[in-house]
């Protein structure tokens, strides 16, 4: 089934509900909605769009990229959403790697990217939203039915971060798709048609393939006046439109839930948070339950299986009853219902509790493989699971408890070490803001264990209270060596810790020690 038929049915069902917010300004009915993704449509075709092109969206978040996306399934085509923080030669180097034969741009994003677009042999058109040009596409006719697209059939191109070297292009089917929105209903949460989801984090990502549920609902979707996050932003819209649900990245949950602490406020507006793409510690999701209550969802998925590998309920987070609440708090759920989840071997074989290996999973939600790279899909997708990278121990309940990824661990002496935990150790002092844990060369010990630093408002913190920190809850062998104090940590656009850079600043020898 096409995804498109979604908005087809809710608009007709409910075509007066509002769709389509600016802030909590309605700018379209469901009716409207779905008229104008037709419309869009049918410019498409004019322009020789087929069934199985790539439509590519180089965006910020703004409410006519649902009109777009939903235009481009509409005719059958696969959406290539692009984070609108890339550089242009990031982006330009994806629109032709996904041979995009149409592309909608922003101005604010668009027109450094225009100089990098020659020589793009299948891009036949690039249209700028916004601009009274797009708008008078709404006025086209309309591209008609919707194409029964097979179920297998390419719905979203997602191209990954590409932290180390060249990204590679996710190939989600209608059907990947699907199976995440019903796990969605499932596991994370149950729309209402008096619901929000506001658009904050980039819909390009996460936050924007969590539209589906939403649609299917009719429930209201929001983008912020700026079309950013910004903390009070977001509270203020939350309070105003109420049943507010959004999907946010960890770091985005600690400015949130420090913003609403310090003005006193405990996000009243705001019903579910769901939050994932990076390590979520222990101290920050019990900040922000304290601040904002049980309000929160986790999620742990990758592009390849999106939001849907693992869920930890809205029940867990408020379960302080359970003796295993706070251990609990540190993983990231249970297996997903419609997926399978093995913590493996390198020979694929399922380890028992409690032993750490790669996170491996299985499922309809699982990538159809990666665009033109069937090397990388056949290391990647072996035997029908999927090997995540990432590193996890389950314990004897079926909670995982995610590690590192795999090129994280650190061998020191022959031992493994997980950044991550002594990462959370670190985060417990109260005038650590964030921590970073890499592994330097060693001579002896092959690797030795450097934690990066950022102190709160810039406080001074002598090394000795750290170690003492250390040895009061982790192994000898897991304290750093030495401590980099440093202003911020280097992340990419989503919010991750670019540990690569922290190596390199190491190798390099740019920071004392």
């Amino acid at each position: 089934m096409n995804v498109a038929e979604w908005l087809y049915r809710t608009a007709r069902a409910s075509p007066d509900r509002a769709a389509l917010l600016q802030g909590t300004r309605t700018m379209a009915d469901y009716r409207e909605f779905a008229r104008r993704a037709a419309a869009i449509a049918g410019c498409l075709a004019r322009l020789g769009v087929r069934p199985g092109d790539r439509i590519a969206m180089f965006m910020s978040n703004r409410l006519e990229y649902f009109e777009v996306l939903y235009a481009a399934w509409w005719l059958g085509a696969a959406a290539v959403p692009i984070n609108a923080k890339l550089h242009p030669k990031e982006a330009a180097w994806i629109i032709e790697d996904s041979g995009a034969s149409v592309l909608f741009v922003t101005d604010d994003v668009g027109d450094p990217l225009r100089g990098e677009l020659q020589g793009i042999a299948s891009l036949r058109e690039v249209i700028a939203v916004g601009q009274a040009s797009f708008e008078k596409l709404y006025a086209a006719e309309s591209a008609g039915r919707i194409h029964e697209a097979n179920a297998l059939d390419l719905a979203w191109l997602f191209y990954t971060s590409g932290t180390t070297g060249r990204p590679k292009g996710v190939m989600l089917t209608h059907a990947n798709l699907a199976a995440m929105t019903a796990c969605y209903f499932m596991n994370v949460d149950t729309p209402e048609p008096s619901d929000a989801n506001l658009y904050s984090a980039p819909i390009s990502h996460g936050a924007g393939l969590y539209n589906f549920p939403q649609v299917i609902k009719g429930a209201r979707h929001a983008v912020p006046e700026s079309g950013k996050f910004d903390p009070r932003e977001i509270l203020d819209v939350s309070n105003r439109l109420g049943g507010t649900t959004m999907f946010l990245a960890p770091t985005m949950v600690k400015r949130l839930a420090g913003t609403a602490k310090s003005q006193g406020e405990a996000g009243e507006g705001i019903k579910t948070i769901v939050y994932g793409g990076g390590p979520m510690y222990l101290a920050v999701i019990e900040e922000g339950l304290e601040v904002l209550g049980n309000r929160f969802v986790q999620i742990y998925g990758q592009g390849e299986s999106p939001m849907t590998i693992t869920a930890l309920s809205r029940a867990v987070h408020a379960d302080r009853a359970s003796p295993n609440w706070r251990a609990r708090l540190a993983t990231v759920g249970t297996a997903q219902s419609l997926v399978e989840v093995r913590v493996a071997d390198g020979e694929g074989r399922a380890l028992p509790a409690g032993e750490v290996g790669e996170v491996l999973v299985r499922g309809p939600s699982v990538m159809a493989g990666y665009w033109q790279r069937p090397d990388a899909t056949a290391e990647t997708l072996r035997d029908g699971w999927l090997w995540t990278g990432d590193m996890g121990e389950m314990d004897a309940d079926g909670f995982l408890t995610l590690r590192d990824r795999s090129k994280d661990v650190i061998i020191s002496g022959g031992s493994n070490v997980y950044p991550r935990e002594v990462e959370e150790v670190l985060l417990t002092h109260p005038l650590v803001a964030e921590a970073a844990v890499v592994g330097r060369a060693h001579p002896d010990w092959g690797e030795e264990v450097v934690a990066f630093i950022v102190t709160r408002d810039g406080s001074a913190l002598e090394s000795d209270a750290l170690d003492r920190l250390c040895f009061e809850n982790i192994a000898r062998f897991k304290k750093p060596k030495s401590y980099v104090h440093i202003e911020s940590l280097p992340k990419n656009n989503y919010g991750k810790v670019l540990k690569s850079e922290l190596r390199r600043i190491l190798a390099a020898g740019e920071r004392s020690t």
